[in-house]
């Protein structure tokens, strides 16, 4: 089984879990301000259409469309936590669909989209296919936001260099969680991913543990180069 294998069967194993701990606030990061950084970044943009890619059980896009009254769609490679998102939100636009597949068949996101974000969700090795799928689904002014792990924080003991890490879920004390691999890359390995499909990074936010003083996550704003290069960027 490969790594991404492994991914999407912690997910689709642990949906239940991950659906409890998010819909009950449980997870401290979170708490501490990383929903709230990706909630404003989103709506400083003012979107009016708007995708999450790996969006699980569907909690930014039932904000989103409630908070900002826009067109929230999402899609996921776990038929349980799609399940979810759909039992919470009837009305709402849920698409079950891997990695591989929309890299594939980058048509099948829809749009174009005002906004896509990627929001914790980019675990994999080669996220390259998917970001220029990302990018082809988005208005020609439209914003890619990703957020994910800080590099200097995520790091934490082990040294600082790209390579598979493994998630435990060992800060949750109940459930029977199955372990996740997930690729950790330093902020020159994340800029080097943007460079080769041609990506511009516009800005980048660092949202700070207000009780630590330590960094959270870091959230990259990106833009496309030129449109035209979109299909070259899925054949690399």
């Amino acid at each position: 089984m490969t790594k991404n294998n492994d991914i999407i069967n912690s997910w689709e194993r642990n949906a239940a879990l991950w659906t409890t701990v998010v819909r009950e606030g449980a997870i401290p990061s979170r708490a501490a301000g990383t929903d709230q950084a990706i909630i404003a970044a989103v709506k400083a943009l003012r979107p009016r259409h708007i995708l999450d890619i790996g969006c699980g059980e569907g909690w930014l896009v039932r904000h989103l469309a409630d908070d900002l009254g826009c067109e929230a769609a999402g899609t996921d490679g776990s038929a349980a936590l799609i399940e979810s998102a759909q039992a919470a939100h009837q009305g709402g636009t849920y698409m079950l669909q891997t990695y591989e597949t929309l890299a594939a068949q980058p048509g099948q996101l829809g749009g174009p989209y005002d906004a896509v974000i990627c929001n914790f969700s980019l675990l994999g090795r080669d996220i390259a296919p998917i970001l220029a799928a990302a990018m082809r689904s988005l208005a020609p002014d439209g914003t890619l936001l990703i957020q994910t792990l800080h590099p200097s924080a995520a790091s934490g003991e082990a040294a600082y260099a790209d390579g598979w890490r493994n998630e435990t879920f060992a800060s949750f004390t109940s459930g029977d969680w199955v372990p996740m691999p997930w690729y950790f890359r330093t902020f020159g390995s994340w800029f080097a991913v943007f460079k080769a499909v041609d990506l511009v990074v516009t800005a980048v936010d660092e949202p700070i543990n207000q009780a630590s003083g330590k960094p959270l996550s870091v959230i990259f704003h990106c833009t496309a180069k030129d449109p035209r290069e979109w299909d070259d960027v899925k054949q690399r």
